[in-house]
This record gives structure tokens, C-alpha cells and sequence, in this order.
């Protein structure tokens, strides 16, 4: 990653939720402009620059353009004074990282694809051309064979940013090709939120992981969910994985239920299952539900509610 500094104006990073793309965005953004020595293996001086992240699926369409290229007094219905989008605010030697890229629309990709070719921009009501002399790192959790089948994007901007690709890995995929890559990441983690290595705690996660989750977990949060499980290990000495869907489940349920998906049998089953992720014991379950442990259990493992609800939180 490092070494995508200046070799190409735009990165393109690809791959699943969690896999650390923001991370990786980072460090090619912290990485420009900077002198590297080879010999030493190191950047030769130091810089001041900035990087801007912004995640594009969390603006409004009608904000987007203001966000990202300013605006200029009286453009708009509430534009009472200008405003400098974030290419105007991105210094010379800056970064900037637009998230979630696969979610914008045709006319924004147009103004963007113009950044990159041109390195040119003009603020909403505004008429003058604006340089921009900053590098842009874009990145998306769709893989590039959906974006290009169902061609919400103009066949130009996918070409333009597949120009130089980067594909992160997921967590499973780092772990099959090198299992003791895993030690390192959660070292890397501890330290994180430590402040400094901590050896004994690293044997800690290590042997808890092993006992809760075993050696073959695909672990489908990624990186993300690593992180989250050192931190719930770290606190209670316990990592359940998925126990923090109880609150999406009990959710799906209830709209399920009101669209009339479920019969009284799944319906019992999948209140066993919100109650078990979040209390985390079959006894615990049995308890409230005046059920025996072993059909609790039952329940649990073989909800035939489970497609009904995922098919209703995709909805």
C-alpha cells in the first residue's frame, strides 16, 4: 500500500465491509508526496498535509455536490454565504477519500470523472475553474463485476478508477494464507487500545478465541469484527460472535410478524434466538422462557424462522 503514492493520480480500493479499507486509504494518503528511502526503508523527511474522509452514502443527494465542490452565495435556497467543499479544503500534498463511491449518482460521477481527468472543479453557482493538486482514493464494498452488471455507473468513471485497483483482502483470506497473521493483528490491536504491547493479554485473547469461536470461524466482520471481539474479550472475557444482532433481530421480528410470515412454532423460535443472543446461555433462555434447556437449544440452532427474517431485514 505504501508504495501507491504518486504513480497514479487516483486509487481504487475493493472489498468487503470491515476489511480496513479506511485504514489502507490512510496510509496511501499519508504516504504522498513523501520521499522514500529504500535503502533505510523509511520516508526521508517529514510533511504537513491533510487527509479528508467522507462517506458518501451518508449524505443526502442534494448535499453531495455542496460537500464535496463548495457552493456559492445564493446558489441555492439556504446558501446565505459561500462554503468550500472539500476539494477547495484539501491542501496541495493532501488526500482525499471518498467512501462508499459505488453509491453516487450519474451526475455526480460526471464532475468527478472531470476531477480526474482534469484536476479541475467549479462550487455549485459558481463559474470560475479550481485546481485541484491532491490525490483521491475512492473505495467501495461491491465487487467490480456488480458494479459493472448493473451499470449504476457510466462506463467512462469505471473504467477511469479501475485504472489502478486495489483489492483489500478479507480476514479469512489473510488467515488461509498465513495463520500467524493472526497474532499479529490482534498484537497490532491490544497495542491499539493498550497504548503499548501487552503480551500476556495477547495470550489471553488467543486462548479465548480458540475456546469460543475454534480455529476454522470464517469471521465475517472482518477486521472489523476482530477488533470488536478483542474488546468484548479485553471487558467481560467472553466473545460470542453475532451477539450484537439481537437489537437487527428483534426488529426483522417484528415486522415479520406483521406481515404475517411466521407460524407459532417460528415464531417461538426465533424469540428463543434474540434471547439467546443476547444473553448468551441456553440455561438463560430457558429460564425466562419456562422452556427446557434442550429444546431451547433446538430452537436456536435450527430456527426455521431464520430465512423468514433474513429475507425481511433484506427487505
Amino acid at each position: 500500500v505504501l508504495w501507491n503514492r504518486m504513480e497514479d493520480f487516483s486509487t481504487f480500493l475493493v472489498g468487503e465491509t470491515g476489511t480496513g479499507k479506511g485504514t489502507a486509504a490512510a496510509a496511501i494518503g499519508r504516504s504522498g508526496f513523501i520521499p522514500f528511502e529504500e535503502k533505510d526503508n523509511c520516508f526521508v523527511e517529514s510533511f504537513t498535509s491533510n487527509f479528508i474522509e467522507i462517506n458518501l452514502s451518508q449524505f443526502p443527494e442534494s448535499l453531495i455536490e455542496s460537500e464535496l465542490f463548495g457552493h456559492r452565495k445564493g446558489a441555492f435556497t439556504g446558501a446565505v454565504e459561500n462554503h468550500r467543499g472539500i476539494f477547495a479544503r484539501c491542501s496541495p500534498h493532501g488526500s482525499i477519500f471518498l467512501d462508499e463511491i459505488g453509491d453516487v449518482s450519474i451526475p455526480i460521477q460526471i464532475k468527478l470523472l472531470k476531477v480526474l481527468e482534469e484536476r479541475s472543479f467549479s462550487a455549485v453557482g459558481g463559474h470560475d475553474k479550481l485546481h485541484f493538486n491532491g490525490r483521491i482514493v475512492t473505495a467501495t464494498n461491491k465487487s467490480l463485476k456488480d458494479l459493472n452488471q448493473e451499470r449504476t455507473f457510466r462506463e467512462d468513471f469505471y473504467y477511469r478508477l479501475c485504472s489502478n485497483v486495489i483489492r483489500v483482502p478479507t480476514l479469512r483470506q489473510q488467515l488461509y494464507e498465513d495463520s500467524s497473521s493472526l497474532e499479529a493483528l490482534l498484537t497490532h490491536t491490544i497495542q491499539s487500545i493498550a497504548g503499548q504491547p501487552v503480551p500476556e493479554l495477547l495470550e489471553t485473547v488467543l486462548v479465548t478465541l480458540e475456546q469460543e469461536v475454534g480455529p476454522d470461524y470464517h469471521w465475517p466482520g472482518n477486521v472489523r469484527e476482530l477488533e470488536q471481539a478483542v474488546r468484548s474479550i479485553l471487558l467481560t472475557m467472553h466473545y460470542r460472535p453475532g451477539a450484537g444482532d439481537a437489537a437487527h433481530l428483534t426488529e426483522a421480528l417484528y415486522h415479520a410478524i406483521e406481515q404475517d410470515k411466521l407460524s407459532a412454532r417460528e415464531l417461538v423460535s426465533s424469540y428463543c434466538r434474540i434471547l439467546y443472543e443476547k444473553y448468551g446461555t441456553f440455561e438463560k433462555v430457558a429460564r425466562i422462557t419456562k422452556l427446557d434447556p434442550r429444546t431451547v437449544k433446538k430452537h436456536c440452532s435450527a430456527s426455521p424462522s431464520n430465512k423468514n427474517l433474513e429475507s425481511d431485514r433484506a427487505g
